[in-house]
Order: C-alpha cells, then structure tokens, then sequence
C-alpha cells in the first residue's frame, strides 16, 4: 500500500487549491503547475479553474496587481516583468499593472539605493557594485545614472 508523504494527502482538489489561494493570488497557469499532481481524473483540474474564476476566486488581473503592490518596493520594473511572466500572467494584465510604475521608477530605485549604500561610491569598483545592484533589481541603465546623479547632486 502506498502511502502520501504529503502532509494534506486527503484533500480535495478544491480544498487544495482554495488552500493556496487563502494565503496570497495566484495566476491560472501557477495554481495549475500546483495542483496538476494532484488531479485525478482528466479535465477535473481544467473545469475547477473555470469555477474559480467564474466566481472570482482566481482573477489574473487582481494577481498581477497584488504582485506588482507587493514587491514593487524592491524591484524594477524589468524584474517586475519577468516574475509575472514567470508566473504566467497573461501579457495585457501584466503590462496594466506596471504601466502604474512606470512614473515612480526613479524614486523607487532612489530609495531602494539610498537605503541600501546610503552615500555615493568613493571609486570605480564601489560604483560598479551598486550599479549592478541596482540593474540585478530590475531597474534599467538610464535610471541607475539618473540616480547616481542625484546622489552626486545631494553631496
């Protein structure tokens, strides 16, 4: 006889996937990934992401948003995009939630390297490392100049 090594092995599909949805949103194409292991008879896991999205359980757009609101404090918007396409939400409901970003870009990357180093680098190599700090967060080239500009600027 085998048995689950899971710690829920009793669960329903439903119960699973509402399981998953209490804690945070998540994208059609991510709940799948999770769930499909646990899908017993071909099609049930298809017509339960129809029912949770019919009654609003499971909306790509409050995904993308929530995503976005969450991590934004910490990440560019290239980042941001690549996470949500990670994540498999669908291409317009990701672009909706970031073109809310697009105007605060600077001063998040501002305040995310203020933070983080505080003052501007002394030399070259200090530079490089809080450049390739910021460009790692998902902020491009011409704001990382833009905000050692204001750094030099503020001394």
């Amino acid at each position: 006889m085998k048995t689950s090594t899971h710690p829920y092995p009793l669960m329903s599909l439903k119960s699973r996937a509402l399981r998953f949805l209490s804690h945070r949103e998540h994208s059609r194409a991510e709940l799948a990934q999770k769930l499909k292991p646990f899908e017993a008879d071909e099609g049930e896991l298809e017509r339960l992401l129809d029912e949770l999205q019919a009654k609003d359980f499971l909306n790509e757009q409050r995904n993308a948003h929530a995503l976005v609101n969450r991590r934004s404090e910490k990440l560019g918007l290239g980042r941001l995009k690549m996470e949500l396409r990670a994540k498999g939400v669908p291409d317009e409901f990701a672009q909706e939630a970031l073109k809310t970003l697009e105007a605060t870009e600077f001063e998040r990357a501002h305040a995310l390297w203020q933070k983080k180093f505080g003052s501007p680098a002394l030399d070259a190599k200090a530079q490089a490392r809080q450049s390739r700090f910021l460009i790692s967060r998902g902020f491009n080239m011409d704001t990382v100049r833009a905000v050692f500009k204001q750094a030099a600027k503020d001394t």
